[in-house]
């Protein structure tokens, strides 16, 4: 497993790392998960990531029992706060009110004293940005923290958190967790040119397209709607929608040149997003034990110029097949009150 420093904080990172959402949820044998966490970490996986809203707080207990002990001291550790826990709609969003309580619970959770990057889970347009990086930057100098960071901030935000830190004398974000595959690729117009500018570390979610990339979708005959999915997610599966016919199409086209290339389409699509020179890791999430072996087999793979040439013929550069696959859409277009005289 390689390593590289994550941004500017001289944090040493693999170049993949273990997602751990499906943790409690995806699979909920906890014992399982925690022989995946440990398998992952003797493959050289030295970054785990996960978040409290992952199953409310399941998956960092899980995440918490697998490092008990010896482990914790090697590990990186990354959560997030952001997200609503609970019923109550006052927990949650970036004011320090919430991100105090809610770093607090997870670090009960994790069963440990800091965690090495605290991550927001979303932009909140409700609280100053200068709020939270005062809140973000004060959990460092009490210890909690060692570093903190973004996930899935456009890019115009990514740069008003570094100004404004700047100004006012806060930290500085150091990291941005974004959505990135080869049927996604949105992020490179300005979301990692904007990171690399500002010596921002990336970790990459969803590389194989929530399920999309995974080898086991070659025509609409292989999505099923109704297997365990929320009504969100058979949105973004349903292949009569047009963004989601203009995946598939892609799909096939991907499996060809993955065959042509002698590699599973999966160490396609992880190979791809770490080829990127803003990427600093790729986040994997199995569920099984198999599914992380799947994707250790294809932890060293590099593809060469022609066949990263060919699949930008494919998906071009910087385009999202669908627009819903960034999972964040800014308020100026959920509220039709934001949009009217």
């Amino acid at each position: 497993m390689r390593h590289t420093t994550l941004g500017g904080t001289g944090i040493s990172v693999s170049d993949h790392g273990l997602g751990a959402m499906m943790f409690g949820t995806g699979n909920t044998d906890h014992d399982d998960c925690v022989r995946i966490i440990h398998r992952a970490l003797d493959a050289g996986i030295n970054l785990v990531d996960t978040a409290d809203v992952y199953e409310q707080g399941v998956s960092e207990e899980i995440v918490g029992k697998a490092l008990r002990g010896a482990r914790r001291d090697d590990v990186v550790l990354a959560t997030k706060g952001h997200m609503q826990m609970g019923e109550d709609h006052t927990h949650q969003g970036n004011s320090r009110r919430w991100l105090t309580r809610a770093l607090d619970d997870s670090l009960r959770r994790l069963g440990t004293d800091h965690v090495d990057l605290y991550q927001l889970h979303r932009p909140d347009p409700h609280t100053d940005i200068d709020e939270t990086l005062a809140a973000l930057t004060d959990f460092v100098r009490a210890g909690k923290i060692r570093a903190f960071g973004t996930s899935t901030f456009p890019a115009e935000q990514l740069v008003e958190a570094q100004w404004a830190a700047d100004r006012r004398g806060h930290l500085r974000p150091r990291s941005e967790q974004a959505p990135y595959s080869m049927l996604a690729r949105g992020v490179e117009g300005a979301v990692l040119p904007t990171a690399r500018k500002y010596d921002v570390g990336v970790l990459v979610w969803g590389p194989l397209s929530a399920g999309w990339l995974s080898g086991r979708i070659r025509s609409a005959a292989d999505i099923d709607l109704s297997q365990g999915r929320t009504a969100i997610e058979a949105h973004k599966f349903d292949p009569a929608r047009p963004g989601n016919a203009r995946k598939l199409d892609a799909v096939r086209e991907l499996a060809k040149l993955a065959e042509e290339a002698g590699l599973p389409l999966p160490h396609l699509a992880t190979a791809f997003v770490r080829a990127h020179p803003a990427v600093s890791s790729v986040l994997i999430g199995p569920r099984t034990m198999e599914h992380l072996e799947s994707l250790l087999t294809g932890a060293d793979v590099t593809l060469p110029a022609d066949v990263l040439d060919r699949i930008d013929e494919i998906v071009p550069p910087g385009t999202d097949l669908n627009s819903d696959d960034f999972y964040y859409t800014p308020p100026a277009l959920e509220d039709p009150a934001l949009r009217r005289r």
